[in-house]
């Protein structure tokens, strides 16, 4: 490794050490893609007690379903599923069919709520923070993110340890650690999602534009980071 991506190993393990003493109950929200295998790496190689969860969609890659087992393997740890309400997902289908989002933008974060923010909730609701594997470079919708954020709607904090990483410094990362990754990001995808909502990326877009690709480009957020968040005020370094 840098120097440079050194000393940001030594912030994100301080830091992730600082949010688990601060806080009894924490959870990483995983996607099982790089930024959050960087994440997973640093919390369960170092024995950090922070929990790690998943949103199981029913839509996802069968290659990032499997990452769930190849970190069970690697670390011996069983990352915690969340589902969505199979009421809701047949009703859904039933009104507007199973792939009505690429109709509307209003059908497509209809789809995401159900599938993605509705188990989000269940998934935090007895945590007192999350950790998430955000970077400002990923995109226009998170420029201004910060390192630690108040989740007014939950009442909970929120920390993107990542936030000022960029994507050369998370790839770094994990082939200087042989951290596993999902097979996808080999095959040109380095934001993932649900299976019918991502493609691979073209040459010269940003890391997040084979999301949801057929949305301009301020619209692309599920509604799992799209809260009234209050930005704290970064604690002075000693304290992490």
């Amino acid at each position: 490794m840098t120097p440079e991506l050194q000393a940001k190993v030594e912030r994100l393990d301080a830091l992730l050490d600082s949010i688990a003493a601060r806080h009894q109950n924490v959870k990483l929200a995983s996607s099982l893609a790089a930024e959050d295998m960087v994440l997973t790496h640093a919390i369960l190689s170092r024995g950090v007690k922070i929990g790690i969860f998943s949103l199981n969609t029913g839509r996802l890659h069968a290659e990032t379903l499997g990452m769930l087992d190849t970190v069970k393997a690697r670390y011996g740890y069983d990352i915690e599923q969340f589902h969505p309400q199979q009421d809701a997902v047949d009703v859904y289908v039933r009104d507007h069919g199973l792939n009505a989002f690429y109709e509307s933008i209003d059908l497509r974060k209809s789809c995401c709520h159900i599938r993605k923010v509705e188990p989000l909730n269940r998934a935090l609701s007895d945590v007192s923070a999350w950790v998430t594997g955000q970077r400002r470079e990923q995109s226009v919708t998170r420029a201004e993110l910060h390192e630690e954020e108040h989740d007014e709607p939950r009442n909970i904090a929120k920390f993107n340890p990542l936030a000022d990483w960029t994507e050369t410094d998370v790839w770094d990362y994990l082939k200087a650690l042989d951290v596993p990754v999902n097979p996808l990001h080999a095959r040109g995808y380095p934001s993932i999602g649900c299976e019918p909502c991502t493609r691979a990326v073209r040459p010269g877009e940003d890391s997040r534009a084979g999301r949801w690709w057929w949305e301009s480009r301020d619209t692309k957020e599920c509604g799992l980071h799209i809260t009234n968040i209050k930005v704290v005020e970064e604690a002075p370094s000693s304290t992490i």
